[in-house]
């Protein structure tokens, strides 16, 4: 089921719902399909009367797909609906686009009962959340993802925020969704290295706590590159890393112990998006380097097996071509990850795998074992090869 494929599948059977609980209450992970055409429904069930005005906020990619039926189902349940475009792509996750969508709920005098929605990938998701968590002091928002890897990830746990000139996300608030409606129909148009990006976080979730969920993208991930995937089986992957992430959101939501678990490949990950001004390489694709990367580091602690090591490199290339890593440098990476936002003490904190299923913070030192670790994996994924030619940069999108 890729981008390629222009027909509809069924609908999955059944939906499946994944609570999410945290300190302000609980919300819920609807997965499913054509959930959007009936959105106004849905909310109206969630929030009742109470909303007067909804807020979509999309990209123009997005929205040419799915927010003229989001806007008039919106409608009919009786809100009024506002469609705010933003520009797409990483490098608009900036306080500027924030701003927007706050000069456009000010024009329209939103009120603090009223209503955000995030209609789009991990970026209108992260803005999005932000804006709502600022605008009067606090709006509640819903979170409908476009993408799998927001699906999966992004859109589940509270995080909000947008960059900074000295590395990712690192101005930001916590603010949970009052809900997160998966519509995996959503992906019929998402492009090839899309669903990619979003194939590398689910191998995180499987990394570090369900070696299970490993073992069955090892099984489906080669036949997912050239034909459709099961409904049923997408829809059961994606509510397993809900129900990874949604577990360990519940027992540490402000992230001061178990959650960093999940930023499993994402240190090396956001230094690589920030020496190449998140133009080569997709968000996925970069965890997808990042993990490889973790893991050279345990197998150099002596923590992590060889042979594990490499099944989990094969996994991550099995999923597909990336951008190469020529004319990157340890030098520029060791520069970037100085800035990154998990430095504790100074001292950079990394989530390194001991086994497939599990993960967790190693709290000594790495600096022995980590320029020679990023030498490793610049060498491993560079494309200098004769003939083999990387595909041509880009800005971190388009999100669908």
């Amino acid at each position: 089921m890729m981008a390629e494929a222009a027909d509809r599948h069924p609908p999955v059977p059944t939906a499946v719902t994944v609570p999410v609980t945290h300190t302000g209450g609980q919300y819920a992970i609807r997965i499913e399909t054509g959930r959007y055409r009936s959105l106004g429904e849905t909310l109206h069930q969630t929030f009742g009367d109470r909303p007067r005005a909804v807020v979509i906020v999309s990209n123009p990619r997005v929205a040419r797909h799915y927010a003229a039926a989001v806007v008039e189902r919106v409608a009919a349940a009786g809100f009024h609906p506002h469609l705010c475009l933003i520009p797409d792509g990483e490098r608009y996750k900036t306080l500027r686009t924030v701003a927007r969508i706050w000069d456009f709920c000010v024009a329209r005098r939103i009120e603090r009962r009223d209503l955000l929605v995030a209609l789009g990938g991990g970026v209108v998701g992260d803005i999005t959340g932000f804006a709502a968590a600022t605008y009067l002091r606090g709006l509640a928002f819903v979170q409908l993802p476009t993408t799998l890897l927001a699906m999966i990830d992004s859109a589940v746990g509270g995080k909000t925020g947008i960059n900074h000139r000295a590395g990712k996300n690192l101005i930001g608030a916590f603010h949970q969704p009052a809900l997160v409606v998966a519509d995996l129909e959503t992906l019929t148009t998402l492009p090839r290295r899309e669903w990619n990006a979003g194939w590398h976080e689910a191998i995180k979730y499987g990394v570090i706590r369900d070696a299970d969920l490993f073992a069955r993208l090892e099984a489906r991930l080669p036949l997912a590159l050239n034909q459709p995937l099961p409904w049923d089986w997408l829809a059961a992957v994606v509510a397993d890393c809900c129900r990874i992430k949604a577990a360990i959101v519940a027992r540490d939501e402000r992230e001061t112990g178990e959650r960093k678990v999940l930023n499993f490949g994402h240190t090396v990950g956001h230094a690589l998006e920030a020496v190449t001004c998140y133009r080569r390489f997709r968000h996925g694709e970069a965890v997808g380097i990042g993990m490889v990367a973790a893991s050279q580091m345990a197998v150099r602690l002596g923590k992590l097996a060889p042979d594990e090591a490499q099944r989990l490199e094969q996994l991550v290339r099995r999923v597909g071509r990336m951008p190469g890593t020529d004319g990157l440098t340890v030098a520029a990476l060791l520069e970037a990850l100085r800035h990154d936002k998990k430095v504790s003490q100074g001292q950079l904190r990394f989530i390194l795998p001991s086994r497939i299923g599990s993960a967790e913070e190693y709290r000594g030192s790495v600096e022995d074992v980590l320029p020679a670790a990023l030498a490793d994996t610049l060498a491993r994924f560079s494309r200098r090869q004769p003939g083999d030619r990387p595909p041509p940069e880009a800005e971190s999108g388009p999100e669908n």
